[in-house]
């Protein structure tokens, strides 16, 4: 990505990242856009060559030509907005229903060959739907609502629409949360916005972080400071945690360079000694050489290289994914010759030594398969006084014991663990309710501010 393209760009370019909405919410994809970029919609595949330079939020419709599918642009119209009123208005007058309608199949006279020799006439999807509409017997006799719905449910099979949406925090969480849960550890994301307040998040901070759920919360973090801050990406052990998620943000080159710092044990770079735990500061996943700031403990650093040159196989292989779909892998491998910046950069010696006799302000563990307790043992001693941590885990049993132990220790004040409900509402005139299919689950958070620990302190 360029330097004078940043995340706050109204329009798409080549090389960003984009979600893509199919059919409002029926099926959701990543891509980066490239030439050689293609969605693939049913059993045909379109190129995404036409989005390059639109406007996010931009409406496509998928058509069929003599080349195959593509992706035609769909302007809005006065008449639309005309039909949405004269729909409101019948519909709190009519009082017609459904009861004499009887679904034997004989209503619609329009057969297969005939819609197949539409196409080949050259019919575009919308007009295919209006043409079976005109041959429904039973259209004129259903209600506003019903008639809707039999529209968009012949507009999503004959006239599939693309939406262009923004990747950020909230429409990335959503994704994952409902494609691939799993990955991010089922963190939803009202149970991520909570997580962000209870860490007092805020423009200009320093904040400790743990993530260990794709680098959702790593880029959520970045995107709420905007570059004013850093991100300090701790790695526990030998072995980077995936962090692709961080790529669809968008994020242009300043934010990448101030804000995601990378942490973790990993052999060719500056290494600092934080009360017996290793960190590490990079520019890039690649090696760097070797600067030691503190002091440094020979940790069979050359199992620590093969290791660090398997992740730099692995970070290439992560680029190539575009899509939350396992069936759009042809898509991904023409959208290798966009690969998107990797995340990180060498903290200044100021910085370092301003951590290391301060502390952090601010602390965020998000490691649903690690013990928090074993966790936080490690990371509060690398707090200032009065700083704020949130935890955010699956399940409740390990915080109630970091809880306690915390407790124990004097080492926090003003725990406590907050489980986040969230119920999402169906806005409609006159259909108003709440959604037949809701999350019940989104975790649990535990917070809370460090204090004065005696000998477990920050040294």
């Amino acid at each position: 990505m360029s330097k004078g393209i940043n995340q706050s760009s109204r329009i798409t370019w080549e090389g960003c990242s984009v979600l893509l909405d199919i059919n409002d919410g029926e099926r959701l994809v990543f891509a980066r856009l490239s030439p050689a970029a293609t969605l693939k919609v049913g059993k045909k595949s379109c190129s995404l060559q036409p989005i390059i330079g639109c406007p996010f939020g931009s409406l496509f419709s998928v058509e069929s030509g003599k080349d195959g599918m593509f992706l035609s642009p769909v302007l809005p119209t006065d008449d639309e907005s005309n039909t949405v009123q004269e729909d409101e208005k019948a519909a709190s007058e009519e009082l017609r229903d459904n009861r004499a309608l009887v679904d034997n199949n004989t209503a619609q006279s329009l057969t297969g060959e005939d819609i197949d020799e539409l196409r080949k006439q050259g019919a575009t999807g919308d007009q295919i739907v209006e043409a079976l509409i005109a041959n429904s017997a039973t259209f004129e006799n259903k209600t506003s609502f019903s008639q809707e719905k039999y529209r968009l449910r012949k507009q999503k099979k004959y006239a599939p629409r693309v939406l262009v949406r923004r990747p950020f925090v909230r429409s990335i969480s959503d994704t994952y949360f409902k494609k691939n849960p799993t990955k991010i550890g089922y963190l939803r994301s009202d149970s991520l916005s909570l997580l962000l307040s209870m860490a007092n998040i805020t423009a200009h901070s320093d904040v400790l972080l743990l993530d260990m759920v794709g680098g959702l919360v790593t880029g959520a973090v970045a995107e709420r400071l905007g570059g004013t801050g850093n991100v300090c990406n701790l790695i526990l052990g030998d072995k980077q945690h995936p962090m692709d998620i961080v790529r669809i943000f968008n994020f242009n080159d300043d934010i990448c360079k101030r804000d995601l710092v990378v942490f973790g044990y990993v052999a060719g770079s500056p290494y600092i000694f934080f009360s017996g735990l290793f960190v590490v500061v990079s520019t890039t996943y690649a090696l760097i050489e070797m600067t030691v700031l503190n002091k440094f403990k020979n940790r069979h650093v050359s199992d620590m290289v093969n290791q660090q040159e398997s992740m730099e196989a692995d970070s290439a292989s992560e680029e190539k994914e575009t899509s939350l779909d396992t069936s759009d892998n042809k898509a991904a491998d023409n959208n290798r010759t966009c690969k998107s910046i990797q995340a990180g950069e060498k903290a200044s010696e100021e910085l370092i030594n301003s951590w290391k006799e301060k502390g952090f302000p601010s602390l965020i563990v998000a490691a649903p398969e690690s013990d928090v307790w074993t966790i936080m043992q490690k990371l509060m001693p690398l707090l200032s006084y009065s700083a704020s941590f949130a935890i955010y885990h699956q399940y409740l049993q390990p915080l109630a014991t970091c809880m306690h132990n915390l407790q124990k220790e004097k080492m926090a004040i003003g725990m406590q663990i907050s489980e986040p409900w969230l119920r999402e509402y169906q806005v409609l005139p006159s259909r108003s309710h709440p959604r037949m299919q809701m999350s019940a689950f989104g975790g649990y958070i535990l917070c809370g501010t460090k204090i004065w620990g005696g000998e477990g302190d920050f040294q």
